[in-house]
């Protein structure tokens, strides 16, 4: 039997209340419960204990993220988190150390880490529509991607010696939104690479 981590990093605002990611959470609950995997919660905007984050971490074979981005990021609460359970992980447990030795200093950052059994998927929703990705001609991202966007979060997994699986996103949920069809690429999504 297999473990899995879901952890809702939404953040609760006056416009936004979170229905769409505690959605997606309770989906991939419900695919990964159907898999067989034993499954644990997390939610960064509600109260947590460092050291059970941590066990969580170590217990689960594949930690799925589901988080809006807000200001072309994950939210504040997902930020304190990482701040709480990540630097606290890094003191052996999550990582012994940053992959540097003192005979090669400047080589190998971020290959310390106790993970490597491990995976991670990303699953993001965004106000921006998916044409503002991926296209030279427009104006904020300038052609990158949405895991260009994302890569502190991915490089934070990777420096724990986790292997990513591919990203999931939904778009312009706010002014053009697409949610049964967003619903069922999730499930394909999930399908393809579970």
């Amino acid at each position: 039997m297999k473990n899995v981590l879901i952890i809702n990093a939404h953040q609760p605002y006056p416009f936004s209340e979170g229905r769409l990611n505690a959605s997606f959470c309770e989906m991939a609950a419900s695919f990964f419960s159907e898999k067989g995997y034993q499954l644990k919660f997390s939610k960064t905007a509600e109260q947590y204990e460092v050291e059970e984050e941590i066990e969580k971490h170590l217990w689960a074979d594949i930690v799925f993220l589901q988080s809006p981005i807000n200001w072309m990021g994950m939210p504040w609460s997902f930020k304190k988190y990482m701040d709480d359970v990540y630097t606290a992980g890094m003191m052996g447990k999550l990582c012994n150390n940053d992959g540097r030795t003192a005979a090669e200093p400047k080589k190998n950052y971020g290959t310390g880490g106790n993970l490597s059994e491990s995976k991670y998927m990303i699953s993001v929703s965004f106000n921006a529509p998916k044409e503002a990705f991926d296209n030279q001609e427009e104006y904020l991202f300038q052609g990158k991607s949405v895991d260009d966007l994302l890569l502190p979060q991915h490089a934070n997994f990777r420096f724990f010696g986790m292997k990513g699986l591919p990203t999931f996103a939904s778009f312009d949920v706010m002014k053009n939104p697409t949610i049964e069809d967003d619903f069922k690429r999730f499930q394909k999504h999930l399908e393809s690479y579970i």
